[in-house]
């Protein structure tokens, strides 16, 4: 109560429902050690109703994560380690960023997920662990949550558990406004155990009982359903909308501290307590120090679990990437394919699939079969049709570590998992995307497959590393960054065959995010400026104004992200200085300002015609790039 009135700001209700769950969950469940949040084998904790980010600060103070009682007082305040919602890599303890509703329960599938194929592939004595979620209405009303339990019955994703909050209160009012499933009879249908424990949110035996009663069933997720009372036990507001979101007020919290037997003091502290919560904290030091041993003894597949842990690959992994020869003409998104096939053997945190278009998108795994109940093993998953779930699946795992996950879909349906991608982004989470099909080249399925203002929306996105290669050998080169940087990468690939470009291969100009591909032998008289499928028109356009006497230095520029990370000298070493620009791309010509004065691009939506004709009715092609080269350099 106190952490919310001295901000003036959060959400006291559910923390103060909740908190005999939460002492259950760190005194008596879960398994981890305080001193060393990142044990790989701890259990995980997620709060997917972040909102309640009080209760979750407040175990972690009292178990002993290094938070202070000072970080409480700061709570939502600048620079704190309490912000208004959990974010990772911010606050010791907390596993992932959650609040937007929905989130943290898919993230928690990815988790159990990664737990499941970890175990399988190094065995139980290394990993052998239980994800555990609070999740409330708000997370089950989000579509979301339907996409993600799904996969996890169809998956029988064991060692998860998932205890539903079901307070019966929203910021609107009573739920039963808006809301009347049947929890327990949805969930049962998604293949989960289901746990309807009623009303024993204030007794921490009922609660541990019910608990291992959920544990005890590891063929397949369960659902602890918690008949809970929001804000127990203000007099004034508890089972009201008013304890969601708004401090409760001094008066109403002497009260409640009053019924409670505590003194009216802010953020009293009984000494005896801390230390009992401090015990809790350092039990799982053994089992720890248990475990280190035994992964430092262990000598099957070593090199494997090392890489997997620390996120990359075996030594010397970049010499299996493959090349392609000159004048090949193979789709960006094939050769992303073939690429990730000759990187699995030797990128053994490498796994995943494809949203229903798993051959379509270059993420198949030749020969595999699929992630399923009965081979853990597999490292190709099949999420169906469920972007948002597979963003956020993929979140959940790279989060919980010894995984980096990779998702593929058309690229049209990043929309789809636009806020698992921005999570993602704002969490520095090591995911790879295969987003194909990335222009008005996709043809036939016309504009409701046809990706227009994307790219620019995705740029625009901070921390979100995007690659657009022009060929085959710049997505050798992708691939290989998005294994090597941390922090998602999104590969964005084509549906038509490309030809491989003579002077992709063989240097850092990926890495640098743009590189001279044709220069010239004096100065250029223009610069052109292309990416993905349009850098060949680009080398063709030069050709041609070369024999009319206009010299056109051509740049690839894959990825704005990565150039605007080298310094002034070498950005303007590429584009030049005073030279006049056009850029080339085959999507929305938005922020293309920033690098030229010109610019070809598709300012609207596509047509449902094949994807060569659109192209050429759309503008791109040699003859327009010209035209807007001379444009350009009449003014």
């Amino acid at each position: 109560m106190d952490a919310p009135q001295r901000a003036n700001s959060g959400h006291p209700g559910t923390a103060m429902a909740l908190a005999p769950l939460a002492y259950t969950l760190f005194t008596r469940i879960m398994k981890y050690d305080a001193s060393a949040p990142s044990w790989p084998d701890r259990d995980r904790f997620v709060l997917s109703g972040g909102h309640a980010s009080i209760l979750q600060y407040a175990m972690l103070h009292l178990t002993g994560f290094g938070l202070e009682l000072s970080d409480l007082q700061d709570f939502r305040q600048w620079g704190s380690l309490t912000p208004g919602h959990p974010e990772v890599h911010h606050t010791p303890g907390v596993e992932v960023t959650t609040g937007p509703l929905g989130q943290g329960f898919a993230n928690a599938v990815g988790m159990a997920l990664a737990e499941h194929s970890l175990r399988a592939t190094f065995g139980s004595e290394l990993f052998d662990h239980r994800t555990f979620v609070i999740c409330g209405d708000g997370d089950l009303e989000e579509g979301l949550s339907h996409e993600a339990a799904s996969l996890a019955g169809h998956l029988g994703l064991g060692k998860l558990v998932a205890i539903y909050d079901d307070n019966h209160i929203s910021i609107d009012g009573p739920t039963e406004l808006a809301l009347s499933d049947d929890a327990a009879a949805r969930f049962r249908s998604y293949g989960w155990n289901v746990v309807e424990a009623g009303e024993i949110a204030e007794d921490v035996d009922a609660l541990e009982a019910a608990i291992r009663s959920a544990m005890v069933v590891e063929d397949r997720p369960s659902l602890l359903i918690l008949r809970s009372h929001i804000g127990y036990p203000s007099p004034s507001y508890t089972d009201t909308a008013h304890a969601h979101g708004n401090p409760l007020g001094a008066e109403e919290i002497t009260a409640t501290k009053a019924l409670l037997g505590m003194p009216d003091e802010p953020f009293w502290e009984p000494a005896e307590v801390v230390d009992h919560m401090r015990v809790a904290g350092e039990r799982g030091a053994s089992e720890r120090l248990d475990w280190e041993t035994r992964r430092a003894n262990s000598s099957e597949n070593r090199a494997a679990l090392d890489a997997a842990l620390a996120g990359g690959g075996l030594a010397g992994w970049q010499e299996a990437l493959p090349r392609f020869e000159v004048g090949q003409n193979i789709a960006t998104r094939n050769a992303g394919k073939k690429i990730l096939n000759a990187l699995l053997p030797f990128v053994p945190s490498l796994i995943g699939g494809g949203a229903d278009l798993t051959g379509n998108c270059g993420v198949e795994i030749d020969g595999a079969d699929p992630f399923s109940t009965s081979d853990r093993l597999s490292r190709q998953i099949h999420y169906g049709i469920r972007e948002h779930a597979m963003g956020s699946v993929m979140n959940g795992m790279a989060a919980h570590g010894g995984l980096l996950p990779f998702g593929g879909t058309f690229f049209i349906f990043s929309d789809y998992m636009r806020p698992a991608v921005r999570l993602a982004a704002l969490s520095d989470l090591h995911v790879i995307y295969s987003w194909t099909h990335d222009s008005v080249g996709v043809g036939e399925d016309g504009p409701t497959h046809q990706p227009i203002e994307h790219l620019a929306s995705l740029r625009a996105m901070p921390k979100l590393r995007v690659i657009r290669p022009a060929d085959a050998n710049e997505t050798v080169d992708a691939w290989r960054i998005a294994i090597e940087r941390s922090g998602p990468t999104a590969l964005i690939l084509s549906r038509q065959n490309l030809p491989v470009l003579e002077g992709t291969a063989g240097h850092d100009g990926v890495d640098r995010g743009a590189y001279i591909l044709r220069g010239t032998d004096a100065d250029p008289d223009v610069v052109l400026i292309g990416t993905g499928s349009e850098v060949q028109l680009c080398v063709q356009a030069a050709e041609e104004l070369a024999d009319s006497g206009v010299s056109a230095r051509v740049v690839s520029m894959p990825s704005w992200e990565l150039f605007l990370e080298q310094d002034d000298e070498y950005q303007l070493s590429v584009l030049g200085e005073e030279v006049p620009r056009v850029s080339v791309e085959a999507g929305s010509t938005f922020g293309w300002s920033l690098w030229a004065e010109a610019n070809v691009g598709i300012d609207h939506f596509g047509a449902s015609a094949p994807g060569g004709e659109l192209m050429e009715k759309f503008g791109m092609n040699v003859a327009n790039v010209i035209e807007h080269v001379r444009a350009v350099l009449a003014d």
